[in-house]
């Protein structure tokens, strides 16, 4: 479900999340990003159980137990917690969440973020980003070298990945084995210092799509040159968040 303002959302969602599961259900197909012959995630996501002893999702368990959830799939490669959702998880600390069914699905979860927090969901080519007005959804990609990028798109598959609130140096040690190239900045460097620590599950992505799939939960953009794609901090900031009070207080 892609809003373009919390009121708009809102607007949507006034009514009681118990009595509206059909219709909401029926609203995230027609505004999620389905074009002709897209396998419907949302009824993909209906099927992974979220678990028995979940009620509320906050800053303790919202994101491991999404992730935890999340299972391979024929429409979503990756579930994604974009650096805006993250802020306001563990920063803002603006979502708290009810689940009104005992026996909650994924998208159960998902529908109810979107009508008791200020994050969104949208899909983006197999991406499902978890994501608040804070974040740029387009990714600030620059190819130089074709026959580089081409072997990236073109290389084995990484079967699963899951990562919860690791950093560029963990990130690299769990997929340089499996990217033949080279990924900068290096390990343990300070160039990576200012990107967010990645939070996110993934089944079965290209080397290419790993590197997307990076760049949307660290806020980082890259650049592909020959032998080696480069990394830096992507500036650029959709909405500043607005606070009612100082964090913590």
């Amino acid at each position: 479900m892609n809003a373009g303002s919390r009121k708009s959302r809102n607007a949507r969602c006034s009514f009681p999340f118990e009595h509206m599961t059909r219709v909401i259900l029926a609203l995230l197909l027609v505004c999620s990003t389905v074009v002709a012959g897209e396998i419907n995630w949302p009824a993909e996501l209906a099927a992974m159980p979220l678990g028995t002893n979940v009620s509320v999702l906050n800053q303790t368990n919202c994101a491991e137990s999404l992730l935890s959830r999340f299972q391979s799939n024929s429409a979503v490669k990756a579930l994604i917690f974009m650096p805006g959702a993250t802020d306001e998880l563990y920063f803002f600390r603006r979502v708290q969440i009810s689940l009104a069914n005992t026996n909650p699905t994924m998208l159960d979860a998902v529908v109810a973020l979107t009508n008791q927090s200020p994050l969104s969901i949208t899909n983006r080519g197999g991406f499902l980003l978890i994501y608040s007005s804070e974040d740029v959804l387009d990714l600030d990609i620059k190819i130089q070298h074709e026959n580089t990028a081409e072997k990236l798109r073109a290389g084995k598959r990484l079967p699963h990945l899951l990562f919860m609130d690791r950093d560029w140096t963990q990130f690299l040690a769990a997929t340089q084995k499996q990217i033949s190239t080279r990924l900068w900045p290096f390990p343990l460097t300070k160039e990576s210092w200012h990107f967010y620590r990645h939070t996110f599950k993934s089944w079965n992505l290209t080397p290419w799509e790993t590197l997307q799939a990076a760049a949307y939960s660290g806020k980082t953009k890259f650049t592909v040159v020959r032998g080696q794609v480069n990394f830096e901090l992507d500036e650029r900031v959709n909405q500043i968040p607005k606070l009612d009070r100082f964090p913590g207080r």
